[in-house]
């Protein structure tokens, strides 16, 4: 699978044609690096900082991913960081003080964030399919949730935005 990305993004850059890779970084840390040769963009999401509440809320733990995000800001690769928000899951102030620490961490330029409000824009495309439990009841953030993550990454000296 990643030989036809790499393949892809070969033939993109001798296109001139502007090459990002969307990744949530659960993948093995050589191809990633492989690919980040070719890439000029990614954008990398962050779920959540502690490591149980990653694996209860995604299935996996977050090692890989953050470590994954260190070897990338290590090679210099250009990154955006996208967080995917959800009320009462990620959006309160201890994981976003987290997120920030770790991120002012990185080796290299900073990368910006991104807050990217859950909204059940597809709910009813899963009440079609019968597949409603896949939704569970998540719920939006509010506004000043969002403004107080924004805050908490600008205290960091992180740039960070809602919307993506």
């Amino acid at each position: 699978q990643h030989r036809f990305l790499i393949g892809l993004l070969d033939e993109c850059g001798r296109r001139g044609i502007l090459r990002v890779v969307d990744t949530a970084g659960h993948v093995a840390t050589e191809t990633l690096l492989e690919v980040a040769k070719r890439t000029d963009l990614f954008l990398y999401d962050l779920k959540h900082m502690d490591p149980g509440l990653h694996e209860r809320w995604t299935g996996v733990s977050n090692a890989l991913i953050l470590s994954n995000l260190r070897a990338l800001a290590a090679a210099g690769a250009e990154v955006i960081l996208r967080i995917p928000v959800v009320a009462g899951v990620n959006d309160d102030p201890e994981n976003a003080l987290a997120a920030a620490a770790f991120i002012a961490s990185l080796p290299g330029n900073t990368p910006g964030v991104h807050l990217l409000p859950y909204h059940p824009i597809a709910r009813h495309k899963y009440g079609k399919l019968g597949r409603l439990e896949d939704f569970m009841d998540l719920e939006e953030p509010s506004a000043d949730s969002l403004e107080e993550m924004a805050g908490i990454f600008g205290k960091s000296g992180i740039t960070a935005r809602v919307g993506g």
